[in-house]
């Protein structure tokens, strides 16, 4: 794909974030790669693909934001971070296993170099790992916004997997799966911020809303990017969505909006999953002007986020979660 000048703006406005952030997550990820390791070698061994992997960091990036904005100046916020990271991680090794992925970030899956059975089980260590250290903050504000949201996000697995090959899923179903599975994680992230910070209650709401609508942006315009970009900048295959019949967005605007050659083609698709005809829905999809659609929808929720932030102090923290807020939706556009 062509980098265009926007692109290159995008790039350096969420590095500016990221610096802002870097002392702070600099701390995360040696508690991280200290809190990983295990006398199991083959923890240790599919940890440090995991780390070595990369990703943003997003959600303990988002905490660390969160609470600064609010004011905090202690330590736990760095414990906190590496827990939300755990529960991050270990939802994607599930994650890989149930979608029988084997590329993620433009590398081998886990589950792929070392099986479903050793990916299930160290995701479940990490799990565990991260109420280990919930238990250590000793602080059951924490512990109760976390374990409802662990189970929040297992229901919202549960949900998708029956939604895989149904092509009648609407918008409402759609919406209420990357809740739970997306972003209640990053209302988590941003709450727990101002929760330290000792933020009065609206403010305190404010900052779970803004990860609410974050969440859900970030998740759209990834949905959308599977029909719109390819597997260097994805890290996967265009079209992996599709093969896996899953009904995310572009997929249930292009069915309302597709003449009835297009809709029998889009349902056998969702249906039945596989590649056979990708070109021909991919086309399908872009004539039925459901990426524009998907767009302004992840656009909607991405302003959102800003506008919840109002309520907040100014601060170059307040400000860089609104610059994430624009950055998670221009990544697909």
């Amino acid at each position: 794909m062509t980098t265009t000048h926007a692109d290159t703006r995008r790039t350096a406005d969420f590095a500016a974030v990221k610096g802002l952030a870097a002392g702070d997550m600099q701390r995360v990820d040696t508690l991280i790669r200290t809190r990983l390791s295990s006398d199991v070698v083959l923890i240790n061994q599919i940890a440090d693909h995991i780390i070595a992997s990369g990703g943003k960091r997003l959600r303990p990036m988002l905490h660390v934001l969160a609470a600064n904005a609010a004011g905090y100046r202690g330590d736990q916020h760095i414990k906190l971070a590496a827990v939300i990271e755990f529960i991050h991680t270990s939802t994607l090794l599930h994650d890989d296993v149930v979608d029988e992925s084997d590329l993620r970030r433009g590398r081998k899956t886990a589950n792929a170099l070392w099986g479903n059975a050793a990916s299930v089980l160290v995701g479940d260590f990490l799990y565990s790992r991260s109420f280990q250290l919930m238990v250590e903050l000793d602080d059951m504000r924490v512990m109760r916004i976390l374990a409802d949201t662990t189970n929040t996000i297992a229901e919202g697995e549960v949900l998708q997997l029956l939604n895989i090959g149904n092509a009648d899923v609407n918008e409402a179903a759609y919406l209420a799966v990357i809740e739970r599975k997306t972003a209640v994680l990053f209302a988590a992230a941003t709450e727990l911020g101002g929760l330290l910070g000792g933020l009065p209650a609206d403010q305190v709401a404010a900052l779970r809303r803004y990860g609410m609508e974050l969440g859900y942006a970030f998740q759209i315009a990834d949905d959308l990017l599977d029909y719109v970009s390819d597997a260097d900048t994805l890290g996967k295959n265009i079209g992996d969505d599709l093969a896996e019949g899953k009904p995310t967005l572009p997929l249930i605007y292009a069915l309302q909006n597709a003449d009835e050659e297009q809709k029998r083609s889009l349902r056998h698709a969702i249906e039945h999953g596989g590649l056979d005809s990708l070109d021909r829905i991919i086309a399908a999809i872009r004539d039925s002007g459901a990426l524009e659609r998907t767009h302004e929808r992840a656009v909607f929720h991405a302003d959102a986020a800003r506008d919840a932030l109002r309520s907040l102090p100014d601060s170059p923290w307040r400000e860089a979660m609104a610059t994430l807020a624009d950055y998670s939706v221009q990544r697909s556009f």
